[in-house]
């Protein structure tokens, strides 16, 4: 569970809160089929990925570079960079969940919030307050949001309705196609797939004895992410669907504020402060992760690199900060990574010097190849279309 919690937790972020809210405000009850289809996709991939982990007993850079020498570091470069660049994202959203709640600057908020995942790193038992902590934080973000998803009446019917029959404009699907990819992206690509599947190793769940357990924590993650962005998408439909308007600056604290007032203001505080903390960590521990194998000096003091990480990133967004439409961007760019991964999993699976014995099952395999070749064709569609827009 804690492996489970670590990954949603890692990708319930400000990205993730901003993503859901922008993109129900966009589709409406539509966006519940981008849900849908995410589920689908994330499980896919999420079960492929974690399954080799633990079989071969290596990290995922260590089976890239088994399938292909030199891939262990392309992989790495791609996930500890696209890792840093949402982690700047993470602290900045801790920075303004400490503001709402508190009256302190952001900048201030954003420093003690970084302190306080600093404190984590450094505890004697690490992994276990890192566990405990992404499953306190992750109930109560659930918890809350539900409560302002209750208090926004959404239209329930429409939105099983739209879930299933999406009502998208034909000038519109290129858009939609986004907003799948960047979703899918948000749950399991660049970094957050690999932090439950990471931590399963460190915790000792290796071989093919684990299975059980590794399949039940895999799907046990998505389901509860998917969970919290379904509260949030029915929170945020029921606020545009009688006629709210959400701020461009902050869309997901105009969701709290217009569904339940200035206690609802002072509950995304709190909300956003436990999606951005527990991403913090998550994204630290996992980046870290990726390059513990380079050197055996950074495998054994890794915790102080992993403090180091936490504390790049709150130093670079106390300089720079960090605007919406680039965690937007970053979510989705995190959903081109995922074809990659898949594609080294997929081929080290046929590889017998490093599964061993262990006999991937067909259908996972067929699963796992149509969610990267669905990532891929949509990508494509997003990198020439929306992008540019995006960004413009």
């Amino acid at each position: 569970m804690g492996a489970a919690f670590l990954m949603a937790t890692s990708a319930v972020g400000p990205g993730f809160l901003t993503q859901t809210s922008v993109f129900t405000a966009q589709f409406g009850a539509s966006f519940g089929f981008v849900i849908l289809a995410s589920v689908l996709l994330d499980i896919g991939a999420q079960l492929n990925i974690w399954r080799l982990i633990v079989v071969s007993k290596r990290r995922a850079q260590d089976i890239a570079h088994a399938v292909w020498p030199g891939l262990g570091h392309v992989l790495s470069f791609l996930v500890v960079s696209g890792g840093l660049a949402f982690n700047i994202g993470n602290v900045a959203g801790a920075g303004l969940g400490f503001e709402v709640l508190f009256g302190v600057d952001a900048v201030w908020g954003a420093v003690i919030s970084g302190l306080i995942a600093v404190m984590i790193f450094l505890s004697k038992e690490a992994g276990k307050v890192m566990d405990r902590f992404a499953v306190l934080l992750g109930f109560v973000m659930i918890g809350l949001t539900i409560w302002v998803a209750v208090d926004s009446h959404p239209p329930l019917g429409e939105a099983v309705v739209r879930s299933l029959v999406p009502d998208v404009p034909v000038g519109k699907w290129n858009a939609f196609f986004m907003a799948i990819v960047t979703v899918v992206g948000g749950s399991v690509g660049g970094y957050i797939t690999f932090a439950g599947g990471h931590r399963l190793l460190d915790a000792g769940l290796k071989g093919m004895e684990a299975l059980p357990e590794t399949n039940r924590s895999s799907v046990s993650g998505i389901i509860i992410t998917s969970v919290m962005r379904l509260v949030l998408f029915l929170a945020t439909l029921g606020v545009v669907s009688a006629g709210g308007t959400l701020s461009e600056s902050n869309p997901a604290a105009s969701v709290f504020q217009l569904a339940a007032g200035k206690t609802g203001y002072q509950l995304f505080g709190l909300v956003m402060w436990a999606a951005a903390i527990t991403s913090v960590v998550g994204a630290a521990y996992t980046s870290v992760s990726f390059i513990r194998t380079w050197h055996e000096k950074i495998d054994r003091h890794h915790r102080w690199w992993t403090v180091c990480f936490i504390l790049l990133s709150t130093a670079v967004f106390v300089v720079v900060g960090k605007p919406v439409k680039t965690l937007i961007l970053v979510g989705t760019l995190n959903g081109f990574i995922l074809p990659l991964s898949l594609a080294i999993i997929l081929l080290a699976a046929r590889r017998k010097e490093i599964v061993g014995e262990y006999r991937h099952p067909l259908w996972l395999t067929v699963f796992g190849v149509l969610v990267a070749v669905i990532m891929t064709a949509m990508g494509v569609v997003v990198s020439v279309e929306e992008l540019p827009k995006l960004w413009a």
